[in-house]
């Protein structure tokens, strides 16, 4: 069932909608959760989440519960789908190169027009194509999006020579070293047989020090090994932070050792010997709410 967007108001209590946004002549469908209470007087933080290549909106939401973390930290999560179930993210091999920046755009338009949406802290996250997109719009609409989480994916080739973002964009980057599909070092993502889009994608190193540049951040600073957060399952997370970046350009790196191309902390949604191992370390999506809700408003 398709809802109107509602007008702007005060939910009172969690709610679900759906809805359809024609751009460029192109309906276009996204899902929207608003979480219990009453908005604060600059409206919620809206964070904007991109399912990886095959999936959906719906499947994004099951695969991170980030709705239940919206209703604890009082925020709005939005799900668009993407057209035949992939991104536009910049790769020359995209099979569908439709303007997928355009259509965010023009959700971010009817979402802060329908909802009590603070403008100061809208962010995007996403797994896998999802999570190359997220780079892409930090590029691209950084007068936007305040911050981006990417978790399984980096930049694609194509965008970093392409990207020049007019303001600071925080980073919370997430990746696997045992990642099959998007190579830690960088180099060919690969195809899964042409269910996949392929392409090149920049290393780990690469995209965190690209916009920790863009940031106008320092050098990086020591890897700090994070405190397990589950049973021993042959992973474990290290992080690096960024020094002298602005306040509302923080670049952070979690390094999965041991990871594959998952969402840590989320289910093991494909065999091992197909995606690798889904780390039990790391609460991502906490990790990633959390971080950003943290970063001083626009």
């Amino acid at each position: 069932m398709v809802l109107a967007v509602a007008a702007a108001s005060v939910p009172a209590a969690a709610r679900d909608d759906s809805a359809e946004l024609v751009v460029g002549g192109t309906t276009r469908s996204f899902s929207v959760h608003l979480p219990d209470g009453r908005a604060p007087r600059t409206g919620f933080p809206l964070i904007l989440a991109f399912h990886g290549g095959g999936g959906q909106g719906a499947g994004m939401s099951r695969l991170t519960g980030l709705n239940t973390l919206a209703d604890a930290r009082g925020l709005i999560v939005a799900y668009p789908d993407g057209i035949d179930r992939h991104w536009n993210d910049g790769r020359l091999t995209i099979r569908n190169p439709q303007d997928d920046v355009l259509f965010v755009s023009a959700l971010l338009d009817r979402l802060q027009d329908g909802y009590p949406v603070d403008r100061g802290r809208v962010y995007a996250t996403g797994l896998s194509n999802g999570a190359l997109f997220v780079e892409r719009l930090g590029c691209e609409l950084s007068g936007r999006i305040a911050g981006i989480a990417a978790v399984a994916g980096t930049l694609p080739v194509v965008t970093a020579r392409k990207c020049r973002p007019d303001h600071p964009v925080a980073v919370i980057q997430i990746n696997g070293t045992d990642d099959p599909i998007m190579p830690f070092g960088g180099g060919q993502v690969a195809t899964l047989g042409g269910v996949g889009e392929g392409g090149r994608v920049t290393s780990v190193g690469q995209t965190v020090a690209l916009w920790a540049g863009w940031n106008g951040c320092g050098d990086a600073g020591p890897v700090e090994a994070l405190p397990a957060a589950g049973p021993p399952d042959g992973t474990q997370v290290l992080r690096t932070r960024y020094r002298g970046c602005p306040a509302n350009g923080a670049v952070t790196v979690l390094t999965v050792a041991g990871g594959g191309h998952a969402w840590p902390g989320g289910p093991q949604y494909a065999r091992p010997a197909v995606i690798g191992r889904a780390s039990r370390q790391l609460d991502a999506t906490q990790l990633i709410v959390d971080s950003l809700l943290s970063l001083p408003p626009r």
